[in-house]
């Protein structure tokens, strides 16, 4: 089968591989109809994943329908379309019981799937603990609108449920990226008082002042100066990082009023600095980590009952024996790219 694998630092490659086979009673085959690239994609394309394996295939964000099962898997069955969580997680160790799946003690547990077992930019994918990482898809949801729940949108969704969000907020979005967008999403689910977008990119702006006209829309450069004009108490009272540079992580703490919640959504490339003098007497409760990707059926509730749209993300679409200029486009920002449908028919 063909698959787009991970060779060295700075190489990813088309290339052809066996179809994978269960290895286990509690994997699922799904062929994948839909993917996605990521963001962590390129992270690992540049060597910022040091955990990620050379040969691997990558890719993290896809649909698909269920070929095989192995003796143990009860909640799917071959035929079924389900959604793929970005996560591998046993369900039985006491960080699983607890929802905190990132952090699964199973030694395939955390991120897993395109970086250190075959991921799905591929025509089939072996998901292991099955009955946690598929959701079905329900009927009325297109495999469009379910692309990004066992990822990005799974991102949003634990960021704005861990930050707090109260009618009453504040709250400053940094990166109006994909993960960014689903960020806001699932913050207005929470319906705060005012949401804040801060991004740097015009094309971004654009989309943002297109499809959310509610909210506001700052520039990194004047963003303190607006948060404080927007705020009742001299800062956000909460903020979601999801863009992942040193300005944007001083940004972030630096727009925060006392007291506030920041949370960290991003996945940076560089050890980060606190400066604790200057933020003493701030009492900021910082929240950060990989995403616990747990409630992809409650975010498939959500879609179905129209509550949460991300098809607009999709910009662009390529087949799987192109997602090579795929990635061009989308490493480079160009051609107003904000996230790429790779299908396979």
């Amino acid at each position: 089968m063909v698959t787009y694998s991970y060779i060295e630092d700075g190489k990813f490659k088309l290339t052809e591989k066996p179809a994978p086979v269960l290895q286990d009673a509690r994997d699922a085959i799904i062929r994948v109809t839909l993917s996605s690239i990521c963001t962590s994609d390129l992270h690992i394309k540049h060597g910022s994943v040091p955990r990620a394996v050379p040969g691997i295939t990558v890719g993290h964000e896809m649909v698909g329908i269920v070929e095989k099962v192995g003796a143990a898997v009860s909640l799917v069955k071959p035929g079924d379309r389900v959604t793929v969580n970005v996560e591998t997680f046993c369900g039985e160790c006491f960080f699983c019981r607890h929802g905190y799946v990132n952090n699964c003690t199973d030694p395939h547990g955390g991120w897993a799937l395109g970086c250190r077992i075959d991921g799905g930019q591929a025509e089939y994918v072996r998901i292991p603990y099955a009955d946690q990482g598929l959701c079905r898809i329900p009927e009325t949801v297109s495999d469009e609108q379910a692309l990004f729940a066992g990822d990005i949108l799974a991102t949003g969704f634990w960021a704005a449920r861990i930050s707090e969000i109260t009618t009453e907020d504040t709250v400053l979005i940094i990166g109006a990226g994909p993960t960014g967008v689903c960020t806001l999403l699932c913050a207005m689910l929470h319906t705060p008082r005012r949401i804040i977008i801060c991004e740097k990119l015009p094309e971004r702006i654009q989309f943002i002042r297109r499809h959310y006209p509610n909210v506001l829309v700052t520039e990194p450069e004047h963003c303190k100066e607006f948060v404080l004009r927007h705020s009742d108490h001299g800062g956000a009272d909460v903020v979601l990082e999801v863009a992942g540079s040193s300005d944007s992580f001083r940004l972030a703490w630096d727009c925060a009023r006392p007291n506030a919640i920041v949370t960290i959504v991003a996945l940076y490339d560089k050890p980060q600095l606190l400066p604790l003098p200057e933020m003493y007497g701030k009492n900021l409760t910082f929240k950060t980590g990989g995403v616990d990707s747990c409630d992809s059926t409650e975010i498939l509730q959500l879609i179905e009952k129209g509550k949460i749209d991300t098809t607009p993300l999709i910009t662009h679409r390529f087949a799987l024996k192109d997602i090579e200029e795929a990635y061009r486009i989308f490493e480079n920002r160009s051609d107003g790219v904000i996230k790429i449908a790779v299908e396979n028919k």
